[in-house]
Protein backbone atom coordinates (compact mmCIF):
# COMPACT_ATOMS: atom_id res chain seq x y z
CA UNK A 1 0.00 0.00 0.00
CA UNK A 2 0.83 3.65 -1.20
CA UNK A 3 2.53 5.04 1.91
CA UNK A 4 2.18 8.75 0.77
CA UNK A 5 -0.78 11.31 0.04
CA UNK A 6 -2.83 12.38 -2.99
CA UNK A 7 -2.19 15.67 -0.85
CA UNK A 8 1.62 15.26 -1.29
CA UNK A 9 1.62 14.49 -4.71
CA UNK A 10 -0.89 17.67 -5.48
CA UNK A 11 1.58 20.12 -3.43
CA UNK A 12 4.92 18.68 -5.75
CA UNK A 13 2.55 19.27 -9.24
CA UNK A 14 1.90 22.42 -8.26
CA UNK A 15 5.28 23.81 -6.68
CA UNK A 16 6.49 22.24 -10.37
CA UNK A 17 4.12 24.58 -11.80
CA UNK A 18 4.77 27.51 -10.26
CA UNK A 19 8.33 27.49 -9.48
CA UNK A 20 8.15 28.65 -6.15
CA UNK A 21 6.96 27.00 -2.68
CA UNK A 22 5.10 30.63 -1.66
CA UNK A 23 3.86 30.82 -4.88
CA UNK A 24 2.49 27.21 -4.58
CA UNK A 25 0.89 28.02 -0.98
CA UNK A 26 -0.88 30.71 -2.22
CA UNK A 27 -2.62 28.64 -4.99
CA UNK A 28 -3.17 26.06 -2.56
CA UNK A 29 -4.37 28.56 0.22
CA UNK A 30 -2.07 26.90 3.06
CA UNK A 31 1.26 27.86 4.34
CA UNK A 32 4.40 27.77 3.06
CA UNK A 33 5.77 25.62 5.81
CA UNK A 34 2.96 23.07 5.08
CA UNK A 35 3.74 22.44 1.16
CA UNK A 36 7.61 22.17 2.28
CA UNK A 37 7.00 20.12 5.02
CA UNK A 38 5.14 17.72 2.55
CA UNK A 39 7.42 17.87 0.12
CA UNK A 40 10.13 16.94 2.38
CA UNK A 41 8.31 13.68 3.55
CA UNK A 42 7.33 12.77 -0.07
CA UNK A 43 11.78 12.75 -0.12
CA UNK A 44 11.57 10.53 2.46
CA UNK A 45 9.27 8.21 1.23
CA UNK A 46 10.33 8.05 -1.98
CA UNK A 47 14.10 7.89 -0.73
CA UNK A 48 15.35 10.42 -3.36
CA UNK A 49 15.86 13.95 -3.68
CA UNK A 50 12.93 15.48 -6.18
CA UNK A 51 13.55 19.14 -5.43
CA UNK A 52 16.64 21.43 -5.52
CA UNK A 53 15.58 24.63 -3.23
CA UNK A 54 17.35 27.72 -4.29
CA UNK A 55 16.91 30.90 -1.80
CA UNK A 56 15.96 33.95 -4.02
CA UNK A 57 15.63 31.51 -6.94
CA UNK A 58 12.52 29.41 -6.48
CA UNK A 59 12.70 25.22 -7.04
CA UNK A 60 13.50 23.44 -9.74
CA UNK A 61 12.50 19.31 -10.47
CA UNK A 62 15.59 16.53 -10.37
CA UNK A 63 15.11 14.14 -13.30
CA UNK A 64 13.83 11.93 -10.57
CA UNK A 65 11.35 15.01 -9.40
CA UNK A 66 10.21 15.24 -13.52
CA UNK A 67 9.59 11.37 -13.72
CA UNK A 68 7.28 11.72 -10.46
CA UNK A 69 5.51 14.62 -10.68
CA UNK A 70 4.52 13.35 -14.53
CA UNK A 71 3.27 10.03 -13.14
CA UNK A 72 1.42 12.06 -10.22
CA UNK A 73 -0.31 14.36 -12.20
CA UNK A 74 -1.38 11.16 -13.77
CA UNK A 75 -2.47 9.57 -11.09
CA UNK A 76 -4.21 13.05 -9.89
CA UNK A 77 -6.26 13.13 -13.01
CA UNK A 78 -7.30 9.56 -12.61
CA UNK A 79 -8.51 10.68 -8.86
CA UNK A 80 -10.42 13.41 -10.04
CA UNK A 81 -12.02 11.08 -12.73
CA UNK A 82 -13.18 8.84 -10.46
CA UNK A 83 -14.89 10.84 -7.92
CA UNK A 84 -16.64 12.63 -11.03
CA UNK A 85 -17.75 9.10 -12.38
CA UNK A 86 -18.23 7.25 -9.11
CA UNK A 87 -21.77 8.53 -8.03
CA UNK A 88 -23.74 6.57 -11.22
CA UNK A 89 -21.37 3.93 -10.83
CA UNK A 90 -19.57 5.16 -14.37
CA UNK A 91 -22.74 4.95 -16.23
CA UNK A 92 -23.00 8.51 -16.84
CA UNK A 93 -20.68 11.55 -17.92
CA UNK A 94 -20.27 14.15 -15.46
CA UNK A 95 -17.89 17.03 -15.07
CA UNK A 96 -16.07 19.78 -16.73
CA UNK A 97 -15.30 20.34 -20.55
CA UNK A 98 -13.74 23.35 -22.28
CA UNK A 99 -13.85 23.88 -25.65
CA UNK A 100 -11.62 26.13 -27.95
CA UNK A 101 -12.96 27.11 -31.42
CA UNK A 102 -11.33 29.24 -33.88
CA UNK A 103 -13.80 32.03 -34.49
CA UNK A 104 -15.16 31.92 -37.80
CA UNK A 105 -15.49 28.23 -37.61
CA UNK A 106 -17.39 28.44 -34.53
CA UNK A 107 -20.85 29.05 -35.55
CA UNK A 108 -20.91 25.84 -37.55
CA UNK A 109 -19.52 23.39 -34.90
CA UNK A 110 -20.37 25.20 -31.29
CA UNK A 111 -24.20 24.87 -31.11
CA UNK A 112 -24.74 21.54 -32.59
CA UNK A 113 -22.45 20.21 -29.65
CA UNK A 114 -24.02 22.26 -27.09
CA UNK A 115 -27.10 20.68 -27.79
CA UNK A 116 -25.85 17.55 -28.31
CA UNK A 117 -24.43 17.29 -24.87
CA UNK A 118 -27.42 19.20 -23.36
CA UNK A 119 -29.66 16.00 -24.46
CA UNK A 120 -27.19 13.34 -24.09
CA UNK A 121 -24.83 14.23 -21.34
CA UNK A 122 -26.64 16.46 -19.14
CA UNK A 123 -23.99 16.36 -16.02
CA UNK A 124 -21.13 17.53 -18.09
CA UNK A 125 -20.50 21.49 -17.81
CA UNK A 126 -19.56 22.30 -21.22
CA UNK A 127 -18.33 25.64 -21.98
CA UNK A 128 -16.24 27.07 -25.05
CA UNK A 129 -14.22 29.76 -25.69
CA UNK A 130 -13.51 31.59 -28.88
CA UNK A 131 -9.98 32.23 -29.91
CA UNK A 132 -7.43 33.33 -32.95
CA UNK A 133 -5.57 30.18 -34.74
CA UNK A 134 -2.92 31.54 -33.22
CA UNK A 135 -4.21 31.61 -29.66
CA UNK A 136 -6.04 28.71 -29.09
CA UNK A 137 -2.78 25.97 -29.33
CA UNK A 138 -1.31 27.87 -27.04
CA UNK A 139 -4.26 27.33 -24.87
CA UNK A 140 -4.61 24.08 -25.48
CA UNK A 141 -0.18 23.20 -24.07
CA UNK A 142 -0.90 25.32 -21.20
CA UNK A 143 -4.18 23.35 -19.91
CA UNK A 144 -6.50 26.07 -20.30
CA UNK A 145 -8.49 23.70 -23.19
CA UNK A 146 -9.72 20.50 -22.84
CA UNK A 147 -10.64 20.58 -26.69
CA UNK A 148 -10.02 22.86 -29.85
CA UNK A 149 -11.48 22.83 -33.18
CA UNK A 150 -8.44 24.65 -35.46
CA UNK A 151 -7.43 24.56 -39.34
CA UNK A 152 -4.73 22.50 -39.89
CA UNK A 153 -2.67 25.30 -40.72
CA UNK A 154 0.78 25.83 -38.49
CA UNK A 155 -0.04 23.85 -35.72
CA UNK A 156 2.82 23.64 -32.75
CA UNK A 157 4.78 20.39 -32.06
CA UNK A 158 3.21 18.61 -28.69
CA UNK A 159 -0.53 18.64 -29.89
CA UNK A 160 -2.71 15.33 -31.03
CA UNK A 161 -5.94 15.66 -33.05
CA UNK A 162 -8.28 14.19 -35.65
CA UNK A 163 -9.47 15.65 -39.06
CA UNK A 164 -12.97 16.41 -39.12
CA UNK A 165 -13.64 17.88 -42.71
CA UNK A 166 -11.80 19.87 -45.31
CA UNK A 167 -13.30 22.55 -46.54
CA UNK A 168 -12.70 24.12 -49.91
CA UNK A 169 -11.90 27.38 -51.00
CA UNK A 170 -14.53 29.15 -53.11
CA UNK A 171 -15.16 32.71 -54.41
CA UNK A 172 -18.33 34.58 -53.17
CA UNK A 173 -19.11 37.23 -55.67
CA UNK A 174 -21.68 40.57 -56.18
CA UNK A 175 -24.91 39.16 -57.73
CA UNK A 176 -24.58 41.73 -60.49
CA UNK A 177 -20.76 40.84 -61.31
CA UNK A 178 -19.93 39.44 -64.67
CA UNK A 179 -18.13 36.24 -63.35
CA UNK A 180 -21.63 35.43 -60.52
CA UNK A 181 -23.37 34.10 -64.67
CA UNK A 182 -20.34 31.38 -64.47
CA UNK A 183 -20.60 28.19 -63.02
CA UNK A 184 -17.31 28.53 -62.19
CA UNK A 185 -14.46 31.14 -62.05
CA UNK A 186 -10.37 31.16 -62.21
CA UNK A 187 -7.94 32.59 -60.15
CA UNK A 188 -6.42 34.22 -63.38
CA UNK A 189 -10.18 35.99 -63.88
CA UNK A 190 -10.32 36.58 -60.37
CA UNK A 191 -6.99 38.66 -60.01
CA UNK A 192 -7.97 41.56 -62.24
CA UNK A 193 -11.20 42.34 -60.03
CA UNK A 194 -11.13 44.29 -56.59
CA UNK A 195 -10.52 41.72 -53.67
CA UNK A 196 -11.69 42.39 -50.39
CA UNK A 197 -9.03 40.14 -48.20
CA UNK A 198 -10.58 38.42 -44.93
CA UNK A 199 -7.01 40.03 -43.71
CA UNK A 200 -7.42 37.16 -40.26
CA UNK A 201 -4.74 34.50 -39.88
CA UNK A 202 -4.30 32.17 -40.91
CA UNK A 203 -7.18 32.86 -43.57
CA UNK A 204 -4.85 35.92 -45.35
CA UNK A 205 -1.86 33.43 -45.85
CA UNK A 206 -4.23 30.76 -46.80
CA UNK A 207 -5.60 32.98 -49.81
CA UNK A 208 -2.58 34.92 -50.52
CA UNK A 209 -0.65 31.25 -51.13
CA UNK A 210 -3.54 30.21 -53.55
CA UNK A 211 -2.73 32.78 -55.87
CA UNK A 212 1.28 32.87 -54.92
CA UNK A 213 1.15 29.60 -56.40
CA UNK A 214 -0.82 30.16 -59.60
CA UNK A 215 1.80 33.21 -60.33
CA UNK A 216 -0.60 35.84 -59.56
CA UNK A 217 -1.12 38.91 -57.44
CA UNK A 218 -4.22 39.52 -56.22
CA UNK A 219 -5.77 43.44 -56.50
CA UNK A 220 -6.29 43.77 -52.75
CA UNK A 221 -9.36 46.89 -52.02
CA UNK A 222 -10.22 46.59 -48.94
CA UNK A 223 -8.93 43.95 -45.45
CA UNK A 224 -11.34 43.36 -42.81
CA UNK A 225 -10.60 41.10 -40.37
CA UNK A 226 -14.56 39.97 -39.54
CA UNK A 227 -15.85 37.44 -41.54
CA UNK A 228 -19.50 39.00 -42.18
CA UNK A 229 -18.19 42.32 -42.92
CA UNK A 230 -16.10 40.81 -45.47
CA UNK A 231 -19.57 39.35 -46.83
CA UNK A 232 -21.02 42.59 -46.61
CA UNK A 233 -18.54 44.47 -48.25
CA UNK A 234 -18.94 42.03 -51.25
CA UNK A 235 -22.84 42.08 -51.20
CA UNK A 236 -22.47 45.98 -51.58
CA UNK A 237 -20.49 45.47 -54.43
CA UNK A 238 -16.82 46.43 -53.72
CA UNK A 239 -15.18 43.28 -54.95
CA UNK A 240 -15.33 39.66 -54.12
CA UNK A 241 -13.80 37.79 -51.63
CA UNK A 242 -12.30 34.25 -51.32
CA UNK A 243 -13.64 31.96 -48.63
CA UNK A 244 -13.52 28.68 -46.90
CA UNK A 245 -16.15 28.49 -44.08
CA UNK A 246 -19.66 28.92 -45.78
CA UNK A 247 -22.86 29.63 -44.30
CA UNK A 248 -26.17 27.86 -45.14
CA UNK A 249 -27.78 31.51 -46.77
CA UNK A 250 -25.90 33.06 -49.10
CA UNK A 251 -27.31 36.71 -47.69
CA UNK A 252 -25.46 39.15 -45.64
CA UNK A 253 -26.46 40.42 -42.55
CA UNK A 254 -28.08 43.28 -44.04
CA UNK A 255 -30.01 40.79 -45.89
CA UNK A 256 -28.21 41.29 -49.22
CA UNK A 257 -27.47 38.22 -51.95
CA UNK A 258 -24.13 37.01 -52.44
CA UNK A 259 -23.24 34.38 -55.02
CA UNK A 260 -20.64 31.65 -54.18
CA UNK A 261 -19.03 30.47 -56.73
CA UNK A 262 -16.40 26.99 -57.33
CA UNK A 263 -12.50 27.79 -58.31
CA UNK A 264 -11.28 26.17 -60.68
CA UNK A 265 -8.67 24.90 -61.75
CA UNK A 266 -9.75 22.90 -57.86
CA UNK A 267 -7.46 24.78 -55.60
CA UNK A 268 -6.04 23.21 -52.33
CA UNK A 269 -8.66 23.14 -49.22
CA UNK A 270 -8.06 23.33 -45.48
CA UNK A 271 -8.43 21.08 -43.00
CA UNK A 272 -10.33 21.58 -39.85
CA UNK A 273 -8.93 19.45 -36.67
CA UNK A 274 -10.19 18.73 -33.34
CA UNK A 275 -6.60 19.18 -30.93
CA UNK A 276 -5.78 18.31 -28.02
CA UNK A 277 -2.48 18.19 -25.65
CA UNK A 278 -0.39 15.33 -26.38
CA UNK A 279 0.69 14.46 -22.69
CA UNK A 280 -2.67 14.63 -21.42
CA UNK A 281 -4.46 11.71 -21.26
CA UNK A 282 -8.22 12.04 -22.59
CA UNK A 283 -11.00 12.28 -20.29
CA UNK A 284 -14.30 10.10 -21.22
CA UNK A 285 -16.13 13.80 -21.56
CA UNK A 286 -13.31 14.45 -24.40
CA UNK A 287 -13.54 11.79 -26.14
CA UNK A 288 -17.62 11.62 -26.15
CA UNK A 289 -16.93 15.04 -27.47
CA UNK A 290 -14.68 14.35 -30.42
CA UNK A 291 -16.94 11.22 -31.23
CA UNK A 292 -20.08 14.03 -31.42
CA UNK A 293 -17.93 16.15 -33.62
CA UNK A 294 -16.97 13.48 -36.27
CA UNK A 295 -20.32 12.33 -36.16
CA UNK A 296 -21.79 16.10 -36.32
CA UNK A 297 -19.76 16.57 -39.66
CA UNK A 298 -20.91 13.71 -41.22
CA UNK A 299 -24.74 14.60 -40.31
CA UNK A 300 -24.14 18.32 -42.00
CA UNK A 301 -23.14 16.61 -45.00
CA UNK A 302 -19.30 18.58 -45.51
CA UNK A 303 -16.15 16.41 -46.94
CA UNK A 304 -15.51 13.71 -44.45
CA UNK A 305 -11.84 12.46 -44.62
CA UNK A 306 -11.32 9.01 -45.87
CA UNK A 307 -9.29 8.16 -43.20
CA UNK A 308 -9.23 10.14 -39.29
Amino acid sequence: MAHYTLRQLEYLVTVAEVGSISRAAQRLHVSPTAVAAALTELERIFGTQLLVRRKAHGVSLTPTGSFVRARAAELLHTADELELAAPSGGRELSGPLVLGCYVTISPTIVPGLLEWFAVHHPRVRLTFAEGSQAELPHLLLEGKLDLAVVYDMALPPGLDSVLLTTTPAYALLPPDHALAARDAVTLAELAAEPMILLDLPPAAQHTLSLFERAGLTPRIAQRTSDFELTRSLVARGFGYAVLVQRPAVDRSYEGLPVVPRTITPEVPGVGVRMAWPRDVRLTDRAKAMIAAAVDQVRDTGLPVPDRI
